[in-house]
């Protein structure tokens, strides 16, 4: 999984400075992706990478590096 290219997605999608996304980034507080932003991240994210996100799991991603952390263990 790309870092950098999930930066750049998150940061085109949710409509952020693209220095904001850091691991340690809340996607809610930090980069202000709400419920509608998220889908649309989620979409995107998965898109770019040729995976699928559980809507369900939605919920646990409070950070970039949960997001970052999922899409690794999705790629293995």
């Amino acid at each position: 999984m790309d870092f950098e290219k999930m930066r750049e997605v998150i940061s085109e999608t949710v409509g952020c400075d693209l220095e904001k996304v850091t691991r340690e980034a809340k996607l809610e507080e930090d980069l202000g992706a709400d419920s509608l932003a998220a889908m649309e991240l989620v979409m995107a994210l998965e898109e770019a990478f040729d995976c699928e996100i559980d809507d369900a799991e939605l919920d646990q991603f409070k950070t970039v590096g949960d997001l970052a952390d999922y899409l690794e263990n999705k790629a293995q």
